[in-house]
């Protein structure tokens, strides 16, 4: 896994089901709550060591074919976004929201503490709710989840929220269309992104520049000047 793979959605085969006890005891063993040193106001059940993590859930996930630990780590295009959500709460005060690719559930948590009317965090990560969960409970805030995939659906989203999501080409493909539509449609779309290789810049228009500490071992960087874009 390198910088550049922030969500497990590319590479997700066959998904066993996982039980929300065993989700819950295996992230409770392997994180700690953490402030993410660009949100401070926030904490996640987030890795420790992020080398260690990784490799344990790899051979403990490997023959139940569920994806590598992303949900485990605060990456710098949500700490971006979850920053500007906070500085900016008219951004999404009273509006309903969709976080899509939620990962740990970062910028959902931002969002609600924002004041957002109401969120829908996102992602096919089978121990992404279960780490949502965790989260909400630790920030005191509430918000819907859903492991369904939504590209390509509307919804009563006033706000969709996307951190570290263009950095494979087949999903980037499929985003640009949906993020074009949503937008034509009136909805206000928000990336978070510290330069992945497939962010369709001509769509883009800037919002806010962060510098964004980060784990080495991910991101082979301690820091990434992470943007939080406008999809036009």
């Amino acid at each position: 896994m390198g910088g550049d793979l922030p969500h497990g959605r590319a590479r997700q085969g066959a998904v066993k089901p996982l039980s929300a006890a065993h989700a819950e005891g295996f992230i409770r063993r392997n994180t700690a709550l953490t402030a993410p040193p660009h949100v401070p106001e926030i904490v996640l059940h987030l890795a420790d060591e992020a080398h260690d993590l990784w490799r344990r859930t790899e051979e403990e996930l490997s023959e139940m074919g569920l994806p590598p630990p992303f949900w485990a780590f605060a990456w710098a295009g949500g700490q971006g976004l979850a920053r500007y959500l906070l500085d900016h709460p008219d951004t999404v005060r009273d509006l309903h929201v969709l976080d899509f690719a939620t990962g740990s559930g970062l910028v959902a948590i931002a969002a609600m503490k924002a004041g957002a009317a109401s969120v829908l965090a996102a992602d096919i990560d089978p121990f992404s709710a279960p780490a949502c969960q965790l989260n909400m409970a630790a920030n005191h805030v509430r918000f819907d989840l859903t492991q369904d995939d939504l590209i390509g659906r509307n919804g009563p989203w006033d706000v969709v929220l996307a951190g570290d999501v263009f950095y494979d080409r087949a999903l980037a493909d499929m985003l640009v269309p949906w993020f074009t539509t949503l937008a034509e449609r009136g909805k206000t779309v928000l990336i978070g992104d510290p330069g992945r290789s497939y962010l369709p810049k001509d769509r883009l228009t800037e919002r806010a520049v962060y510098t964004v500490p980060v784990t080495r071992a991910l991101e082979d960087a301690e820091v990434k000047r992470t943007t939080v874009w406008q999809f036009s």
